[in-house]
């Protein structure tokens, strides 16, 4: 898919975009930018960035910017361990991370199962960054952020993804690794610049703030002008948000014959 995205972001209108986005999809949850640094110096010259008091999950860190509306910077001091920081880069991938015995007994039945879903999950690459922020897409102070994070309802996720696929279509798999859920949207967009949908986890959702109807999409910035604009085809075709109820004891053709031809 990435030979059909825009390459070139520096003159995205950002506040604009989101605007569009909320127009088709009525989104209820800011959508937000995320972007790694070379060096904590370069993410703390992000226009009024925040930098955290306390110990935190990324999950709050990106809470904070979608929930909140907040700029906020972290190294890997600021996050609570490992398997928060090995996901966005900012730790390695070493055995003893690699072994899961943290999460055996709770998580997994045994050490085996623990350590195969350790290695199950997609991670960006570590040693490339020191640094990670957050904000509000629509802010434009990450310009370009590596990836926006859309979070959104099933039926909203689904035009979303209808649009993406509206032009260059290609069928998008994805997996599940269950708990550290972060490692399918965020992890997995950081690793392969490919558009990444996840299930939150009990951790995004206990920590970060996520809603029990949402989904998370993680997907590099240059996907959403192609996306905007085919959203703005299926609208023109009677496909919209919300998604009107058809009524399930109704004659069916009439409504077929609008949608589908």
């Amino acid at each position: 898919m990435n030979d059909v995205i825009a390459t070139d972001l520096s003159n995205t209108d950002w506040a604009a975009l989101v605007a569009d986005l909320n127009r088709y999809l009525r989104l209820r949850t800011t959508p937000i930018g995320m972007k790694m640094f070379e060096t904590a110096e370069a993410m703390a010259a992000v226009p009024r960035i925040r930098r955290p008091k306390d110990i935190h999950t990324t999950d709050q860190i990106v809470g904070q910017a979608s929930r909140n509306g907040w700029t906020v910077g972290i190294t890997a001091d600021d996050l609570v361990g490992d398997q928060c920081r090995a996901v966005i880069g900012l730790s390695p991938r070493d055995e003893k991370w690699l072994s899961g015995d943290r999460m055996a007994g709770v998580w997994y039945e045994s050490l085996e199962d623990a350590a195969k879903h350790q290695r199950a999950m997609d991670l960006a690459p570590f040693g490339k960054h020191a640094a990670m922020a957050v904000s509000p897409l629509a802010s434009g102070r990450l310009n370009p952020p590596d990836i926006a994070l859309i979070y959104a309802t099933p039926a909203q996720m689904i035009l979303f993804i209808n649009g993406l696929q509206w032009t260059g279509y290609k069928k998008l798999e994805w997996g599940c690794v269950g708990e550290s859920a972060c490692a399918d949207s965020w992890g997995r967009a950081l690793a392969t610049g490919e558009p990444s949908l996840s299930l939150p986890c009990f951790a995004e959702r206990r920590y970060g703030g996520v809603m029990e109807d949402e989904l998370l999409m993680a997907i590099p910035p240059g996907f959403l002008p192609r996306i905007i604009a085919g959203l703005d085809h299926l609208s023109r075709n009677g496909l919209r948000y919300p998604i009107p109820q058809y009524g399930i004891n109704n004659d069916v053709r009439a409504g077929m014959g609008v949608s589908y031809g």
